[in-house]
């Protein structure tokens, strides 16, 4: 067997009069039955120190045979840890892929700034565009926001950070950059809660366009959030991302784009793509909710006459 090491977040500890316990990533804590194995020779094995436990493995053979051979004892016990997943399959993490290093970032420089840093630490190459708040002016197809700005340089993931509501139209044009190969990624803020949205990768992810019509098909202020983000909005004192709230969201979304850009799976919770995250500015309490693509809606029929 090669040397071992537990993934991270896995621990063991010694209870006092219990013997050795695990407490596995989740948190829960789990009994481990060391029989005539000492502990610490478990402990050297689990920590990578020890190198040399037995070749063969254990697993076929009934456990009347495996009196009088430790060795195969404690292959049994690092066996099993391995099966549940307690076991580190690879030292090292990921590393960002070289395709999809180009990262743009647009939006409040309040957010894209930490964003940026932490995504050059992760191995990535943010470059962050000029702030753009409001939608341009409406093209002749109708667009308005223009889809050849934002493949501008070929990027692999798009990422839009706004310090408010998102004005009607703004992201209509970034909703199509998944067709066109592009990650697309965003967040904004409404008063004291914030919002971020599910990365889209592919073709029929979910959009901003999808995730407007499923906040306003799950509540029953529909017309009043309606008005609130077409505007205009009457407030007093401005709301100010704190720097550790824009901290927290940054760490989110880069937590999205490089599980996108590794491909490290979801280890909790809903998948990424399939994720609306709604943080409380005041508390930093982050919730997630589910949320799907919206069906093409068919053309209602004409009547005859």
């Amino acid at each position: 067997m090669s040397r071992s090491r537990l993934a991270p977040g896995v621990e063991v500890v010694d209870v006092p009069g219990r013997g050795l316990a695990v407490r596995t990533a989740d948190g829960e804590f789990l009994s481990i039955r060391t029989r005539d194995t000492d502990g610490d020779t478990l402990l050297s094995a689990l920590t990578g120190a020890d190198s040399d436990l037995p070749e063969d493995r254990p697993d076929a053979l009934p456990e009347d045979r495996l009196e009088g051979r430790p060795g195969e004892e404690l292959h049994r016990l690092v066996a099993a840890f391995e099966k549940a997943g307690y076991l580190a399959a690879e030292p090292r993490s990921p590393q960002w892929p070289a395709e999809r290093r180009d990262i743009r970032l647009l939006g409040t420089p309040v957010l894209t700034r930490p964003l940026a840093a932490h995504l050059a630490a992760l191995g990535a190459e943010p470059r962050t565009a000029p702030a753009v708040t409001a939608p341009a002016a409406t093209a002749p197809d109708g667009a308005t926001t223009r889809i050849e700005d934002l493949l501008d340089g070929n990027p692999a993931a798009v990422v839009w950070c706004l310090d408010g509501p998102v004005p009607d139209g703004l992201w209509d044009a970034a909703d199509r950059l998944p067709d066109h190969g592009v990650a697309w990624l965003r967040c904004h803020r409404e008063g004291w809660q914030a919002y971020v949205e599910p990365l889209a990768a592919l073709p029929g992810d979910v959009t901003s366009a999808h995730v407007r019509a499923r906040r306003l098909a799950a509540t029953p202020a529909h017309r009043e959030l309606t008005a609130y983000w077409n505007g205009p909005r009457t407030s007093g004192e401005p709301v100010r991302l704190t720097v550790p709230a824009a901290a927290l969201l940054a760490a989110l979304l880069a937590d999205d784009l490089s599980r996108w850009a590794t491909g490290t799976p979801d280890t909790a919770g809903f998948p990424a793509r399939r994720r609306l995250r709604h943080v409380d500015l005041r508390t930093s309490c982050v919730t997630e909710h589910p949320v799907l693509p919206v069906p093409a809606a068919a053309p209602i029929p004409r009547k005859d006459g």
